[in-house]
């Protein structure tokens, strides 16, 4: 039987553009409360309001910040059921680029973001999850999506730091799923492929056609809100658990 979060609340990262902010939109569509956390306030605020939820300035890589957020979350719409990470930076630098070693800095700050930042807010949740009654027969509490990529597994060249990270998200995934199951929250995590965030849409149209022909099928960029009904089937589906899913289009990425 499929899980009903309808009225439920629910937190989103990253949920001011992109990814995070189609998944938000479509949690929104299902009935759920809606809370963004992002350090963007202008673009946060605006899309909170366009969706009927709330924005909370949070940076994720700061333990004691999310803290803050979700403690806000809870005092305005109780405790979280389902939370999407979706909060990340990317950085290109290669490992020695003209005798240069990598800026360790740099690739700190990456992981710091996109691995830290997805465990301080799944980790805390799941803490606020687990003060939560249980929902059904099977005992469940809550859902958390974790966002990871592509270059997890096909890291191309500058990639070194992105690439890291994300793995780090997929080597987390069935363990946290494993740790929480006794209380009932289940843990999954998306790997897209190239989809047309903020980051692609500065390219020029013609750089856009060319990196969509690279997809096998469909042959264009993945289109956000397809992300979103992803993250609204996993958070319903009760048996996907401890799994990543590739989101790509058959993509496997080239070196370059």
């Amino acid at each position: 039987m499929m899980q009903n979060w309808s009225g439920c609340s629910a937190i989103v990262t990253g949920g001011a553009s992109g990814l995070g902010a189609a998944s938000a939109e479509r949690l929104a569509a299902d009935g759920m409360q809606v809370t963004l956390f992002d350090l963007d306030e202008e673009q946060g605020t605006a899309h909170a309001g366009k969706i009927g939820g709330s924005f909370t300035k949070v940076d994720v890589s700061d333990p004691s910040s999310v803290s803050a957020g979700i403690a806000a979350t809870r005092a305005a719409f109780g405790d979280p059921r389902v939370l999407v990470n979706c909060a990340g930076i990317g950085r290109a630098a290669k490992t020695v680029s003209r005798g240069e070693a990598h800026d360790p800095e740099l690739y700190e700050t990456v992981v710091r973001v996109n691995l830290m930042g997805t465990f301080n807010c799944a980790s805390q949740v799941a803490a606020a999850m687990c003060a939560a009654e249980t929902v059904d027969e099977d005992g469940s509490r809550g859902v958390i999506i974790n966002t990871a990529s592509v270059a997890a597994y096909d890291g191309q060249v500058g990639q070194i730091a992105y690439a890291s990270s994300k793995g780090g998200v997929v080597g987390m995934t069935l363990p946290m799923a494993r740790d929480l199951a006794d209380k009932g929250i289940r843990v999954c995590a998306i790997a897209p492929g190239l989809f047309l965030t903020p980051l692609l849409h500065d390219l020029p149209e013609e750089v856009q056609t060319k990196l969509g022909a690279t997809v096998p099928f469909p042959q264009r960029l993945g289109d956000p809100a397809e992300f979103g009904d992803l993250v609204s089937h996993i958070s319903t589906n009760p048996m996907l658990n401890g799994e990543v899913i590739r989101l790509d289009g058959a993509l496997r990425m080239a070196p370059r």
